[in-house]
């Protein structure tokens, strides 16, 4: 079998870096084993605010520019729905932060998005008495519907194997890259935490830090926006709410934990007072990086290998960017943004 490009990994990274291939008519075979649900289990917000220091996301708008529409006609391919526009609330705990936040709002490159009045609404089962602050044009995707429909749309086409990767059965050749019976001019590696076991990348200073969610049914309970405090809660409708999210550095599995749970019902219990009953924990691997930004680029000797890697936890903003920068780089030679490329740790 002979293809212009093997992908493996098919979380959000390699899902984008595959539309990039489909967009330019490139052949590709996709190898994805399930090791790694980060996307799967994520909230899946797009906000271009820092809500803990009220500061612009890095490159936020250029990311939504090209993000939005790339959802739109993945929405458009399926018939189906994934992006749902969402109102964020930040609670406030002082007058302080309050403060912070008007000061924000006159940054201009958070401008379209802070709302400069102050919200003062009280909402049953929400203690918020210096009220919260409102972001608007945010929202969410729905990954986890995404990724399945797009596995299944490759699975339908057979350019999905669904099998772990074996990195010794790689040959590489000057032009070509070999893989079992597969042959392909390039190969691109996305696959999130488990790059650690990529020999051929494992010294890329990867850091993975765990997450975990729970999923809670709250009936008396009844907003339809975003709130950010010491946990969001994120409305799934029906009075379900998924709240999250842990950071552990140390935990490398992913399994809840009794320990991840009670750190998010103690903060939640924090700012919400109605009863509600928990009825989904998960967990998984985020992959970070020490400077927070991604890990982009060819292999220092091989040049028909690449990586596209450590999305951290905006993963739904910033694949779309990356598989776009990485796709010109790699077939039109075009380079790229020294804060992406791996070549800052080489």
């Amino acid at each position: 079998m002979s293809v212009d490009y093997i992908i493996v990994g098919l979380g959000l990274a390699g899902l984008a870096f595959a539309k990039e291939l489909e967009n330019h008519k490139k052949s590709f075979l996709v190898f994805e084993d399930n090791s790694q649900n980060s996307s799967l289990v994520a909230g899946g917000i797009y906000n271009p605010v820092v809500l803990k220091r009220f500061t612009p996301v890095w490159n936020a708008t250029e990311q939504l520019n090209i993000a939005l529409p790339f959802y739109s006609a993945l929405e458009n391919q399926f018939n189906k729905k994934y992006d749902f526009p969402i109102t964020i609330y930040r609670l406030f705990k002082s007058v302080e932060e309050q403060n912070n936040w008007f000061s924000a709002c006159d940054n201009p490159a958070l401008s379209n998005y802070m709302d400069t009045k102050l919200i003062k609404e009280r909402y049953e089962g929400i203690s918020a008495d210096f009220g919260y602050g409102k972001l608007r044009n945010t929202g969410r995707i729905d990954t986890k519907s995404l990724l399945k429909d797009y596995r299944n749309y490759l699975s339908q086409r057979k350019l999905i194997r669904n099998e772990s990767f074996q990195y010794e059965a790689v040959k590489i050749n000057e032009n070509t890259v070999e893989y079992k019976d597969v042959i392909a001019s390039k190969i691109v590696f996305c696959e999130g935490f488990g790059l650690k076991y990529n020999p051929f990348f494992n010294e890329l200073p990867m850091q993975e830090a765990k997450g975990e969610l729970i999923t809670i049914h709250a009936p008396k309970l009844n907003i339809d926006f975003f709130i950010k405090s010491a946990v969001f809660v994120l409305p799934l409708g029906n009075n379900f709410y998924k709240i999250g999210a842990t950071f552990n550095w140390k935990d490398k599995t992913q399994l809840p934990t009794e320990e991840g749970k009670n750190e998010l019902t103690t903060k939640l219990e924090s700012f919400m007072t109605v009863p509600y009953q928990i009825v989904e924990h998960v967990a998984g691997i985020r992959p970070t990086v020490k400077d927070r930004r991604p890990l982009v680029g060819k292999h220092p000797k091989h040049q028909n290998m690449a990586v596209l890697n450590g999305l951290g936890t905006r993963g739904v903003m910033i694949a779309p960017t990356l598989a776009k920068a990485l796709y010109n780089n790699l077939e039109n030679g075009i380079a790229l943004d020294k804060e992406i490329s791996i070549a800052r740790f080489l």
